[in-house]
């Protein structure tokens, strides 16, 4: 067997070794990414439903304030939390969050605010270390399942921060789960709260009145950190089914190039074991003719 026969058949064995790590993968990430959706979607109607009364005790009352409702006018520093994975082979997808990071970043400044940066996932931990950007705080090991706890104490850092005046604002970048298929990069303001998720559909009949018990003040004071939470748990959860999903994708990917790469090995392998065959019978002929030659000279 000639040499370049034997390192294409090398070449097909390793690709069909990879071949069988990326569809084991790509299988992992399937199966993880109905887990995924399925905690996405128990969470949003706990958000917007708190949402949605945080918006009622907020209007009740026009002469009730909030560190975490207050639009500060001369607003000059901002922190945003950005969510990456923690492991790679999941195609472009902490690549596109960090794209929106930097757009948002961009926007910032423009209205002279200072960016200061907390981020979750090693991916992005590594991305802002190597271009020398400083991170306030930086959370890892929980990309692809992460806990209420967890969020909680991403979303005690925030608010200690907000609340002690070192930011103005605070924004997420994550990646949200449209579905299993589709993921977008989003930015959005987490405080000072923004309701823009409680519309409603108008219904029918008289408004509600609510008695508030106890005073609207202190149903706030509970309930805004909550919210945090609540915003914080859901981005880490989209990011998360995102994650595994975009993974799923990337091996699906890497195994179909896999299986036409061995098909273009198996057809190199192919012409280089028909040429040492031709070669062989080109020898073989070419040594029987000199053999009746020599046979027909001795005879002559």
């Amino acid at each position: 067997m000639g040499a370049k026969l034997r390192e294409v058949r090398r070449r097909i064995r390793s690709v069909q070794s990879t071949m069988k790590i990326t569809r084991a993968m790509e299988l992992i990430a399937t199966s993880r990414i109905l887990k995924a959706q399925q905690r996405v979607e128990a969470a949003r109607p706990y958000a917007e439903r708190l949402t949605a009364a945080i918006a009622d005790v907020a209007t009740a009352s026009a002469a009730l304030a909030h560190p975490l409702l207050e639009q500060r006018p001369d607003a000059k520093a901002a922190a945003v939390f950005v969510v990456t994975s923690d492991r790679g082979l999941a195609g472009a997808y902490s690549a596109n969050v960090l794209r929106r990071a930097e757009e948002l970043f961009s926007l910032l400044r423009e209205e002279g605010k200072q960016v200061k940066l907390f981020v979750a996932g090693r991916k992005g931990i590594s991305y802002y270390r190597f271009r020398q950007r400083p991170v306030e705080t930086s959370w890892f090991g929980f990309s692809e399942t992460p806990s209420y706890d967890d969020a909680k104490a991403i979303a005690d850092a925030l608010i200690e921060r907000f609340t002690a005046g070192d930011v103005d604002e605070i924004h997420g970048v994550f990646t949200d789960f449209v579905s299993a298929i589709r993921q977008r990069p989003v930015a959005r303001r987490f405080v000072p709260m923004v309701f823009e998720e409680t519309e409603r559909p108008p219904t029918e009949g008289p408004v509600a009145q609510y008695i508030f018990e106890p005073d609207p003040e202190a149903l706030l004071e509970a309930l805004l950190p909550r919210y945090v939470e609540t915003r914080v748990y859901n981005a880490l959860l989209e990011s998360a089914a995102s994650e595994h999903a975009a993974r799923r994708r990337a091996m699906s990917a890497a195994t179909e190039n896999a299986e036409e790469l061995i098909k273009v090995l198996t057809r190199v392998a192919n012409q280089a074991r028909q040429t040492e065959i031709t070669t062989e019978i080109m020898e073989i002929v070419g040594g029987a003719e000199a053999l009746a030659k020599a046979r027909e000279s001795v005879a002559g």
